[in-house]
Parts: C-alpha cells; sequence; structure tokens
C-alpha cells in the first residue's frame, strides 16, 4: 500500500494491485471495490466515514470535502444547510460525476446532484472516492472535473447509534441509526435525520429529513443487498443574490439581507411573501447482486430506480408573456406589460436502470468489463395560482397552468479497463492501464418551452420546442505508473465528452412550428482531453507531491455569470478554451500526537477567441439590439487562480481537534474579466474538537460496576467554523448592458456566513 499525500491526514490513495489482494477475501470488499480497477495516481483520493464524521454538524456533503485540492464550496442559505454546490479545478458540479455505490446520482436533465435532497447522507456512507480530473469510466454523466463515488455502509457488529448537535441560527440535527446483524448471514441497516435551521440569511430556512434503510445477505460466494434512500426539502429561497456592499458589509450593510420574496404592499409597506418556498422530494431504490464465481472472477449486477418530485413558489414582478399572457391597453390607453404574481414551477421525473460487471484479478491483471442502461422520463410543468392584474385575475382559473413539456433520456454505455502489473516487487512497480469507454444517448423533449414564452408568447408558432438528439461518444484512457520504495511517477492521458443538458437547449433554441425549423444557438456537445502527469514521495514521517495537468477543451460550455430563474448559472459553447495547473501538496507528521498537511494551486484557466454578447436599452428600458465584444483571450469565469489549504491534526488521550484554513483567489463572475464583477479573494478557518469520553475504562476500573451491562460510547464534539469572521461571498453573478450613453453592469454576490458555532454529541450502543 502506497501512502499518499491527502488532505486530512488520513485519506490515501492505494495501489490497485495490493487493494485488490488484500479486498477480494470478502464479498462486502468485493462489493466497495466493484468500479475502481483504476491507475493509481495522487488525484485519486478515499475518504473514510471517520474523517468525514469529525465536522459532520448538518452541513452538505460538499462542506466535508473542504481538504480536496482545488475544490471549492458555495451555499445559497449562507450556512451549508440549503442549497449548496461545489466545483474542483473551476468545473461546476454538473460536471462533476456522483455515484452511490456506482449507481448515477447526477439527475439526467440537469445533470447535477441537489444535496439538499440528501441531508446527512455521510452518516450512511463508509467512504467517499474522489478522482480529479476525468478519471476511469463509470457511470452516469461524462467527469469533466471531477468523479465523486459514494459507497454506504456495511458494519460488521450490531449496534444503535444516536447523535445530535444544535448550534447559531437554529440549526438543529437529530439522527438515529441502527444496524443488526440476523441470522443465516443477514442484516439490517436503517437511518433516520431531520435537520433544520433557519439559515444565514434571512427567511432562508430549512426544514430537512432523510433516511436510509438496507437489508443484505452474505453468503460464502454471493452476496444480496436491497436499498431504499432518499429524502425531503422544504427551503427558503435564497438564490436572487445582494449588491457589492450588501454581501460584504460594507458601510454597516446586513450582510444576512434576502430580497427574495420582497414585495410593496398597497399601503407602501415593505413585505415578503410567506411562501417563497422550495419544495422537493427524492426517493432512490437499489437491488445489487455479487457472485465470486472463482478466485479471480467475479460478477455483480445492479438494478435501480429513483423518482424525484416538487415545485418552488415565488411572489414576483414578472412580465405578462412571462406566463404566456399577452399584453394589453387599459382604459386610460396605457399599455400594461407586467403583473405581480404567484407561480409554482414543477417537475416528476422517473429514473430506471441496470448495471452489469465482471471483473478479473490476478497478481498480474486487474480488469473489468461493464454495461449499464437507463432511462429518463421528466415531466415539467408551471402553474400560475395569482395575478394582481385585475383582467387577467378574471379571467384566468385557479392554477392555471401556463406550460407544460416531457422529456425522455435513454442512456447507455459499455467499457472495458485493465491494469497490467509490468512489474510488481516489493518495493518496486510498473503498471500500465487501459480504459475504453463507447457512451449513447437519445434525449428528447417536446411541449411548451418556458423560456420561449418570455419573449414570444404572442407568436404560438415559437412557444414550443420538440427536439431529439442522438449522441455517440468514445472515451479512451491510458495511464503508466511507476512505483519505488516510496518514490512515484505517474502520467495518463483521457478524453471525454459530455452532452449538453436540458436548460442549454430551452434557454438558446427557438423552434418554428410553421416552418419546421431551429434558430439560436444549438448547443453542441463538449470534449475533453485530460493531460496528468505527476510524483509523490512518502517517508513514514512526511511525504510531497506535484501534479501537473492540462485540460484542452472543445466547445466547453462555461459559466456566463448569468443565472436562471431557479438560480442556476447559465452556460455558453466556447469552441477553445483550456485549464493548466499544478496542485502541490505536503504533510508531515511533526509528533506522535500532532500531523500537519497541505495543498496550494496554481492554475490558469482560459478562453481564447471569445466573444460577449452585451444587450443594448434606450433611456426606457426598451430593448433596441445587442452588442458583441470579442477576446482574444480571456479568464473563464468562476475559475481561481489560487487556492491552498492548510490542516493541523491533533490526537492526544481521546481528544481530537483540527484547524483548518482554506484560501481562494479572486474569481471573476462573467468571462470578460470585469473587475466591478469579481469575487474578492477570502481565507477562512474552521475549528474542529472532538472529545471520546473513555466511560467504559472508567466502568471497567469499578469490579464493582462490571456486570452492569453494556456501556456505550460517548463522544462530544464542537465544530466553529470562520473562527475570525471574515466577511466573504463564494458565488454570485453579473449582467451586463448598454443603455443610453454608457454601460452598466449589475452583479450580485452570494453572502456566507460569519462566525458559527455548534456543538453535540454521539452515542453508540
Amino acid at each position: 500500500m502506497i501512502l499518499l499525500l491527502i488532505v486530512g491526514g488520513h485519506a490515501s490513495a492505494q495501489s490497485d494491485n495490493d487493494t485488490l489482494t488484500i479486498l477480494m477475501r470478502t464479498m462486502e470488499d468485493i462489493q466497495v471495490t466493484a468500479e475502481r480497477v483504476q491507475q493509481t495516481t495522487a488525484t485519486h483520493q478515499t475518504l473514510k466515514a471517520e474523517e468525514l464524521q469529525i465536522e459532520n454538524i448538518g452541513q452538505n456533503l460538499p462542506f466535508l470535502l473542504l481538504n480536496i485540492p482545488a475544490l471549492q464550496v458555495t451555499t445559497d442559505d449562507g450556512l451549508g444547510v440549503g442549497y449548496t454546490y461545489f466545483r474542483i479545478r473551476g468545473t461546476d458540479h454538473t460536471r462533476i460525476n456522483m455515484t452511490v455505490n456506482d449507481v448515477p446520482l447526477n439527475d439526467s436533465e440537469s445533470q447535477t446532484v441537489f444535496w439538499v435532497n440528501m441531508t446527512d447522507m455521510v452518516s450512511s456512507l463508509s467512504s467517499v472516492d474522489v478522482q480529479r480530473g476525468v478519471g476511469t469510466s463509470t457511470n452516469g454523466v461524462s467527469s469533466f472535473g471531477a468523479s465523486l463515488n459514494m459507497q454506504t455502509r456495511q458494519e460488521e457488529r450490531s449496534h444503535v447509534e444516536l447523535a445530535f448537535n444544535g448550534g447559531m441560527y437554529n440549526t438543529f440535527r437529530e439522527m438515529i441509526s441502527a444496524h443488526v446483524i440476523l441470522p443465516s448471514n443477514m442484516r439490517v441497516n436503517a437511518r433516520f435525520s431531520k435537520v433544520n435551521s433557519d439559515g444565514f440569511l434571512y427567511r432562508a430556512k430549512s426544514d430537512l429529513y432523510s433516511y436510509y434503510a438496507d437489508f443484505g445477505y452474505e453468503g460464502e460466494r454471493s452476496s444480496l443487498f436491497i436499498r431504499f434512500f432518499g429524502g425531503q426539502e422544504h427551503t427558503g429561497m435564497g438564490w436572487d443574490g445582494v449588491d457589492y456592499n450588501t454581501a460584504y458589509g460594507i458601510n454597516g450593510a446586513d450582510r444576512r439581507y434576502n430580497p427574495s420574496g420582497e414585495y410593496i404592499d398597497k399601503d407602501g409597506n415593505l413585505c415578503y411573501y410567506a411562501n417563497q418556498t422550495d419544495n422537493y422530494t427524492q426517493q432512490h431504490a437499489q437491488i445489487e447482486f455479487n457472485h465470486r464465481v472463482n478466485a479471480n472472477w467475479r460478477l455483480s449486477a445492479t438494478a435501480h430506480y429513483t423518482y424525484g418530485g416538487g415545485y418552488y413558489e415565488q411572489y414576483e414582478d414578472k412580465a405578462l408573456k412571462y406566463f404566456g399572457l399577452m399584453p394589453y391597453y387599459d382604459n386610460a390607453g396605457n399599455k400594461v406589460k407586467k403583473t405581480d404574481g404567484i407561480y409554482r414551477k414543477q417537475l416528476a421525473n422517473h429514473y430506471a436502470g441496470a448495471i452489469f460487471t465482471a471483473k478479473y484479478t490476478s497478481e498480474a491483471v486487474q480488469a473489468q468489463l461493464g454495461a449499464a442502461a437507463s432511462h429518463y422520463i421528466g415531466n415539467h410543468f408551471g402553474n400560475l395560482l395569482w395575478v394582481s392584474d385585475s383582467l387577467y385575475s378574471q379571467q384566468l382559473p385557479y392554477a392555471y397552468e401556463y406550460y407544460r413539456s416531457k422529456s425522455h433520456k435513454t442512456d447507455a454505455n459499455i467499457f472495458g479497463k485493465v491494469n497490467w502489473n509490468i512489474i510488481h516487487r516489493a518495493k518496486e512497480k510498473l503498471s500500465l492501464y487501459g480504459d475504453l469507454q463507447y457512451r449513447f444517448i437519445r434525449y428528447q423533449m417536446n411541449g411548451i418551452n418556458a423560456d420561449a414564452l418570455k419573449e414570444h408568447a404572442d407568436d404560438k408558432n415559437l412557444i414550443e420546442l420538440p427536439l431529439l438528439v442522438h449522441y455517440h461518444f468514445f472515451n479512451p484512457k491510458a495511464g503508466l505508473t511507476y512505483q519505488n520504495n516510496g518514490h512515484m511517477l505517474y502520467g495518463s492521458f483521457a478524453v471525454a465528452n459530455r452532452d449538453p443538458s436540458r436548460d442549454n437547449f430551452t434557454e438558446n433554441v427557438l423552434y418554428d412550428k410553421s416552418t419546421k425549423t431551429y434558430s439560436g444557438t444549438m448547443p453542441k456537445a463538449e470534449t475533453l482531453y485530460d493531460y496528468e502527469l505527476g510524483y509523490t514521495y512518502s517517508h513514514p514521517r512526511f511525504s510531497v507531491g506535484a501534479n501537473f495537468y492540462f485540460m484542452d477543451y472543445t466547445n466547453q460550455l462555461v459559466l456566463t455569470g448569468r443565472i436562471n430563474d431557479v438560480g442556476k448559472q447559465t452556460t455558453t459553447n466556447v469552441k477553445d478554451s483550456y485549464r493548466m495547473g499544478v496542485e502541490l501538496t505536503a504533510g508531515v507528521q511533526i509528533a506522535p500526537w500532532m500531523r500537519w498537511d497541505g495543498n496550494c494551486v496554481l492554475s490558469r484557466n482560459k478562453i481564447l477567441n471569445y466573444t460577449e454578447t452585451i444587450t443594448r436599452y434606450d433611456a426606457n428600458w426598451e430593448w433596441v439590439g445587442e452588442e458583441q465584444v470579442f477576446f482574444p483571450q480571456t479568464t473563464i469565469a468562476f475559475s481561481p487562480s489560487v487556492t491552498a489549504m492548510s490542516l493541523f491534526t491533533f490526537n492526544i488521550a481521546g481528544f481530537n481537534a483540527t484547524i483548518n484554513t482554506q484560501v481562494t483567489g479572486k474569481q471573476y463572475l462573467d468571462n470578460t474579466q470585469n473587475e466591478t464583477a469579481a469575487l474578492r479573494a477570502y481565507t477562512t478557518t474552521n475549528i474542529g474538537l472532538k472529545y471520546h469520553m473513555p466511560i467504559r475504562q472508567w466502568v471497567a476500573a469499578k469490579k464493582e460496576r462490571e456486570a452492569k451491562g453494556y456501556v456505550p460510547n460517548v463522544t462530544l464534539v464542537c465544530q466553529i467554523n470562520n473562527v475570525f469572521n471574515a466577511k466573504y461571498a463564494s458565488n454570485g453573478g453579473s449582467d451586463c448592458s448598454y443603455f443610453q450613453d454608457g454601460k452598466a453592469c449589475w452583479p450580485w454576490y452570494y453572502a456566507q456566513a460569519g462566525i458559527n458555532v455548534h456543538a453535540g454529541f454521539r452515542v453508540l450502543f
């Protein structure tokens, strides 16, 4: 086993040969390593449950991965309990492949994962495997920035666990879980978690719950697991953003200000709509079967199904066209174009599929063949609940449905990958890695395009979007690794292709029903060529490493800085762009009870020959045209050139403490390097404290109490986030326009919480 430097002091990557030799002994381990035949590199790290639980206070999983190099986290509520997103190497979460037990987790259409739907999922995980860059072939969306594979727990002993913590902004987490070993090699797991928070921003509350349950059988040669997990979220919206002064608390501005749902009533009072909320539920089911044919061959098959459904409700001042309603002239001859409205955008989706793998392991070769197929059905519809307009309020029925569309997406892939140990000695190893994948996608969409209504409600020929596209992707990968007495040198090359998301079509394409032609900008599939070269050295007392990467894109879909109606960043294709950088890592065991780990990532993220389209308005804010500005070279939005991390870990007599500092450089909010629309560089420091109370030892020391029965393990925890109360924003957006004789930009920012403290306990019976 080769211990690599990894943030957190404990995570490590292992040579595949060592891992497979050890783990092939039990069916549980066969399950855990089902998708991990891959090249060993320092860009691959595994975080165990114990590490993830150190800072688990109910925040979403990305906040527990902060030690991964080049990772940034942002959240709508400012605290990390509500909607949470992350980027790796500047690549947003829609381009990061995420799986649970090798089953795709990314939504098929939006291609993202909404962690708020599965709060406290970490309490049911045994590990999280993170691979920066393209990574190996797996199921689900193509990995453009990283892949993240979560494995659920399979405990070896029966136990019951209780956990509670409370903290600032009325943040509370309660969790109960049980694991029972039954006769005949059967076992049962169950967990329920409840998380509530007011959020850092006003009215950005979170009312969440999640569950996990499984039933498993493990025989001598076969195993069967049936799993159910999911959750429900009810959150107050916080995705509208605020201006610069508010986000950074300048001139005494209230950083908790949240404009979502704000309106003026008929008496001139400032009010907030009480039900400005997002509501969603998601349920997952998995059935997994594993069989050991002989000492070399393993077979695995998984069937899975996911249901998701919900809505968000808003009170906003909107153009009538937004709801498919036509402007009109009132009795005074004034043109009425807008109205206050309460509306819901809803969706219900079904996703099902199957995965098959066969894996061969020997001392010289580890190989895997896999195939997967899935089908997704997405229903999208919107209802207008109320309008202030006197004309339409009398004409429209309650819950007037102003759009409906339906999507079907079929996704299938086959892959084969092999790791050949050319040299395999005790201290010297040379391995060659190869990976080939073919992926097919069929995506069909029909119905009303809600984005087209905003501008073209008066032309019914333009508001539908029947669409049928096919993609055929071939994704080859190869790598070479040499290891000798603690030194490791590796290099790899990988190709990844990725299809556009639903929003890429609906926001950019119009269909003319009368002529049966498309207009606008049809989004293109992206292609990435990923080159990685690295070196690490591991010593019992210290480790160092450097990884160089060059990610060359064709038609990359980059963030524009603009957001849509649900706060999601919009994207656009750029023909030529690249990301390149070096990831430096180091760690040292200063003393038996003290360790330091750190990383620093220096990068350059550029678009070549970029044209930005800016809208033009007259003095009355009527749209008059568009302006195009050309940039020979510009920095990709939301891509800091510097990120760094420092982690001190202390372990003394059951007491554990961590001091974690994160540094993030300046980020532009759009692709024009506009200095007036940028996130300031920021530094945050978190302190984690944990104490294992040695109750069992205390009881055992008193003989008269030894027979009193089972004594629980009790752990006290305390988490202090943003210790130095940094006033910072981790996300935002920008929209620029020309009006009258000048140009104006309207950047907005998402303020994050200052110092916040949370404390609690865990009891294990």
